[in-house]
């Protein structure tokens, strides 16, 4: 498994945790790091190699979540934020946040990756749903990625 897509699950994880416990990013990560060093030879499985960017992705979303949610929210006919699984709604987060602030990422990729961690921790029902969200909002961003470029 890629660094990327183990950073992806990691704060997937630690953003369901922070939902169901209303805990800080930082208290996350230094639980996460202490739950995580029993590993079968000793190592955190939050290691240097995956660390930085299953941080950036946990406190890029818990920074702009306002942001993702209101764009998640428009794009999500008859589906309120609330009414999505903790999965879907953190998966989408995610996906939108490189998508939106990881320029190095092509959005494609990000999709793609979204879906696939839909696939393996969501409902048989959450690559599709996913899927659909984040293809309608493509346009939106691209936009939005070109105005950052052009420095508008």
């Amino acid at each position: 498994m890629g660094q990327r897509r183990k950073s992806r699950e990691i704060a997937l994880q630690m953003l369901y945790q922070m939902e169901m416990t209303s805990q800080s990013p930082e208290e996350i990560i230094d639980l996460y790091n202490e739950l995580s060093l029993g590993g079968k030879d000793g190592t955190s499985e939050l290691s240097e190699a995956v660390r930085p960017f299953a941080e950036h992705l946990l406190n890029g979303v818990y920074f702009h979540r306002d942001e993702l949610d209101n764009m998640i929210a428009g794009a999500s006919e008859n589906w309120r934020l609330e009414r999505m699984s903790i999965i879907d709604r953190n998966v989408l987060r995610i996906a939108l946040f490189e998508m939106l602030h990881c320029r190095e990422i092509p959005p494609k990729v990000s999709i793609n990756e979204a879906i696939d961690l839909g696939k393996t921790f969501g409902s048989p029902d959450s690559g599709a749903f996913i899927n659909g969200i984040l293809d309608h909002l493509l346009q939106q961003v691209n936009r939005v990625r070109e105005e950052q470029a052009s420095g508008a």
